[in-house]
């Protein structure tokens, strides 16, 4: 089974990730690499940051790598908190976070958001590739639900009447922003000019 490094730290999101893939590649993280630099995030679009992060970790254990960057952009918000989504209200505290989108979208009729989900993708040979996952939705007046993390329990997705807080996993990972860009990139590993 080929190894892939998944460049994160976020438990959240390699269980995720694992559960999407489904043993389809033997997923390592940073902790099951003993990798324990910081990642720098420097740039402005989600795009940048997931192929900064891969780049930075395949510069130092030379083997495949994906990077995922991710964020949710409210449309009457001009796409915030979008790529500063993790430390919107200037720490990594999702309750802050969340408290700050409610705080500014109270007076906003239009709810309307996406999720994004930027893989970006570094095989063993340095040759680089980025996928793209969206799911729209709209911003809940309410904090609903307890699963999940991050914005889940104030972003319902378009066609459900509960937020992805309230989704199983199984029924996030089926319709998620990641689980789209996961499938994009799995989808082109197994094209044959790959």
């Amino acid at each position: 089974m080929k190894s892939i490094c998944f460049a994160t730290n976020n438990a959240h999101k390699l269980e995720e990730v694992r559960a999407i893939l489904a043993g389809r590649f033997e997923l390592l993280s940073l902790n099951d690499l003993n990798f324990t630099t910081e990642i720098p995030e420097p740039y402005e679009t989600i795009e940048e940051n997931a192929l900064a992060k891969a780049q930075f970790v395949f510069s130092r254990l030379q083997m495949p790598v994906i990077a995922d960057d991710s964020g949710l952009e409210i449309e009457v918000l001009d796409g915030k908190p979008g790529v500063h989504s993790a430390h919107y209200a200037g720490t990594r505290d999702a309750q802050a976070n969340i408290d700050l989108v409610l705080k500014q979208m109270k007076d906003h009729q239009n709810r309307q958001a996406r999720f994004k989900s930027v893989i970006a993708y570094i095989d063993g040979e340095g040759k680089q590739q980025s996928f793209e996952g969206t799911v729209e939705g709209n911003i809940t007046k309410v904090v609903r639900g307890a699963d999940g993390f991050g914005y889940d329990p104030i972003f319902m997705p378009k066609g459900y009447d509960r937020t992805f807080a309230e989704l199983s996993a199984t029924e996030k990972n089926t319709i998620s922003h990641r689980k789209r860009a996961l499938e994009n990139w799995v989808h082109c590993l197994n094209s044959p000019q790959v």
